[in-house]
């Protein structure tokens, strides 16, 4: 038995005026899903870590630009009245800035640049010989000295780079290198595992030897992760302290940091010329994350899915 055209023209239209009904339900009531679907606890647990953060930065700025009086009146809340940076140019003075931080990004600069390249070579050494003992001991070796922190075995490290001559910036910058290594190495093997083999064997097949090989083609496309690992070297030798403070001998080559233990005295209320300088101090580090942020997410979710 067939149904008629216009019974079922009529079946048609109710179907339709149906999915129209059921449509407009369901954008009526997205708002309202939207709303219930907010995790509160979440956002008030990111709003009180982001208040952990901004508040000290904040009294920071505000204190760095008061005057002396106001720094020890203590309301450090309090906006200064009327702005002043007698701290600063105190501060450039006193720590001798220019040098301090010419020492600094000179040790920076070098962990940096060092760490990418051993990092890089080490990493590559590695999941290529996986299927080797050697670099596959070699590897849980590096992994290990991750949970080893520099003063377990800092009495040793100031003997030794005393005796070889390394109580410098030159030394505290091979041994910042060393100890970010481990870490490095564990970022580069994650991202080396999603590069295809078959690009290497292209290249052999064309002439290229193992070192045209990751210099040509490897090591461009490290880049993600070589800027990663880059701003995890840079913050961790510009903002480091105990390690030149133990190892260079010389108090006229100490770093930025080392320098601003002297506002550290039980008698100083130079409050406004300390924050001042740890202000400057920190500008740069601050500055670098901000412009490179994006590049450490990137370079971290690209290494940790294999593709």
């Amino acid at each position: 038995m067939t149904t008629s055209q216009p019974a079922l023209a009529f079946e048609q239209a109710e179907i339709t005026v149906d999915a129209d009904r059921a449509g407009r339900t369901r954008r009526a009531r997205s708002p309202r899903t939207a709303m219930e679907r907010v995790n509160w606890s979440g956002t008030i647990i990111l709003i009180l870590c982001a208040v952990t953060v901004l508040l000290p930065l904040y009294v920071t700025i505000s204190m760095a630009f008061k005057t002396t009086g106001q720094a020890v009146d203590g309301n450090a809340f309090s906006l200064p009245a009327p702005f002043s940076i007698d701290g600063f140019v105190q501060a450039w003075n006193l720590t001798k800035f220019p040098v301090g931080a010419s020492i600094s990004l000179l040790v920076t600069a070098g962990t940096v640049v060092a760490t990418i390249i051993l990092a890089a070579l080490a990493s590559y050494a590695i999941v290529r010989n996986w299927d080797r003992r050697l670099f596959r001991y070699s590897f849980f070796y590096l992994l290990a000295a991750m949970f080893i922190p520099f003063p377990v075995v800092a009495l040793p490290q100031i003997q030794l780079t005393g005796r070889v001559g390394l109580d410098n910036p030159f030394g505290v910058m091979i041994l910042a290198t060393m100890f970010q290594l481990s870490f490095s190495v564990l970022l580069f093997t994650a991202f080396l595992r999603s590069i295809p083999l078959e690009l290497e064997e292209s290249a052999r097949i064309d002439g290229a030897t193992t070192w045209q090989t990751f210099w040509r083609l490897i090591f461009p496309l490290l880049a993600p992760m070589s800027a990663t690992v880059g701003i995890f070297a840079f913050l961790y030798a510009w903002n480091d302290f105990m390690m030149p403070s133990l190892i260079i001998s010389d108090p006229a080559l100490q770093t930025l940091p080392v320098r601003q233990n002297l506002f550290q005295t039980q008698f100083s209320n130079n409050y406004n010329v300390s924050f001042a300088s740890y202000l400057m101090a920190m500008a740069p580090a601050i500055v670098v994350y901000l412009f490179t942020q994006r590049w450490v997410m990137e370079g971290v979710t690209q290494g940790a899915v294999k593709g």
